[in-house]
């Protein structure tokens, strides 16, 4: 490796339970330590998060509720980990906003005081980002070897999105012709509310943010009726509540099921 490291540095990544770094809790993990002098030393684990993996998260990640039953909780590894990471940089693809942050959560859960303030952060993804934009202008260049003149003026932009469009129908040959597959390939159809505070899952509309993320708006509904008055008087964008409204009413007359 080209580094030149002054100190060991823990590329480090986190399987877990779902999303919500403050909520969600680690199922497995892998630390590859990098040394000054070039030797590495690796530590993985599987970790018994003690509440269910969801149905999602096994499907992205392949780790369920049985895979980990017998595996060692987070606090039984806690101290052990903390010292094999103690004074070292940091290294991920996406670390900075969703594994250290999670990470840091699992350690604070357990009564040990974690300041990663003064370790470096090598976070790939971002360094992806500076180094190969992701605009307009440079999916033109990439996918049609073209030059955007006049960005930011409309009518420039949606032609070269058109072309864009087409030059990548020729390059993925499994991606799909049709409008409403690929609708379906990018993630469209299971959209509630243009803001994405609600999605479908099994045809149901479950919130995606906040205290009840993952669960159907009928059940927190039922739960907790104020919940709707909140986001009513909230500032939540007008279709969100025009889709919120739309599934009370269908609650009121019984037509949405459990």
């Amino acid at each position: 490796m080209k580094l030149n490291l002054k100190r060991s540095i823990v590329f480090f990544d986190l399987e877990t339970t779902g999303t919500d770094t403050a909520k969600d809790r680690i199922v497995e993990l892998a630390f590859v330590k990098i040394n000054p002098d070039g030797t590495r030393d690796k530590y993985v684990k599987r970790v018994n998060p003690q509440m269910p993996i969801p149905a999602e998260s096994t499907f992205f990640h392949g780790i369920s509720d049985e895979d980990v039953q017998d595996a060692p909780t987070f606090k039984q590894i806690a101290h052990e980990l903390y010292n094999w990471i103690r004074g070292c940089d940091f290294g991920g693809y996406n670390s900075t906003r969703f594994d250290l942050p999670l990470l840091a959560e699992e350690f604070l859960r357990c009564d040990i005081d974690v300041d990663f303030t003064e370790r470096a952060m090598v976070d790939v993804q971002q360094i992806f980002f500076k180094m190969e934009q992701r605009t307009l202008s440079a999916a033109l260049a990439f996918y049609c070897g073209k030059t955007l003149e006049d960005a930011h003026s409309a009518e420039a932009d949606i032609n070269a999105t058109i072309d864009v469009l087409e030059a990548q129908l020729e390059r993925y040959a499994d991606l799909p012709k049709e409008v409403p597959s690929i609708h379906e390939y990018t993630g469209g159809n299971d959209m509630v509310d243009y803001a994405r505070r609600m999605i479908l899952k099994e045809g149901q509309p479950v919130f995606n943010f906040g205290k009840y993320k993952g669960m159907k708006v009928v059940d927190v509904f039922q739960k907790e009726p104020n919940y709707y008055d909140w986001m009513m008087n909230a500032d939540f964008a007008l279709h969100t509540k025009q889709k919120i409204s739309e599934i009370l009413n269908e609650m009121k007359l019984g037509k949405l099921r459990k």
